[in-house]
């Protein structure tokens, strides 16, 4: 029997890097407070400022957390993609299209509830785990 090109596993970990960066985005880079986070709420950052002195180093300790589950889920689907998805081990479908529904599956569809300027982004970033999927069911 001819082996299988993984294209499936190596899609599936570009969409864990993808996630890996983008927890150390949130960690190290996000600001406690987009423009867009102010536009939502119809306020501004002086007003946020007044009325909630200790909301912007409050968000940047959640925003720490939030990124190190991010990153973490980045590389526990590259460390999944190269080994259990890569090897067909049974139960890798499910997993894989469960956690990606709950990580950036998820994260893409709050983004557009919130007509979010990076909800356009997000939705490419969704694209190698849905393709990974289809892959994986045709056997690539």
């Amino acid at each position: 029997m001819e082996k299988l090109k993984p294209y499936s596993a190596l899609i599936l970990a570009l969409g864990g890097f993808i996630l890996f960066v983008m927890g150390f985005y949130f960690v190290f880079i996000r600001p406690p407070l987009l423009p867009e986070d102010l536009r939502y709420m119809q306020t501004t950052s002086m007003a946020m400022n007044n009325s909630a002195t200790g909301l912007a180093v409050w968000l940047q300790k959640v925003f720490w957390v939030m990124g190190s589950y991010i990153l973490t889920t980045g590389l526990l689907t590259i460390f999944i993609a190269l080994t259990s998805f890569r090897k067909r081990i049974q139960g890798a479908f499910p997993i894989v299209a469960i956690t990606g529904m709950s990580s950036i599956g998820f994260m893409t569809i709050v983004n557009f509830i919130i007509n979010s300027d990076f909800k356009w982004i997000l939705l490419v970033f969704t694209l190698p785990w849905l393709i990974a999927l289809m892959l994986y069911r045709l056997h690539k």
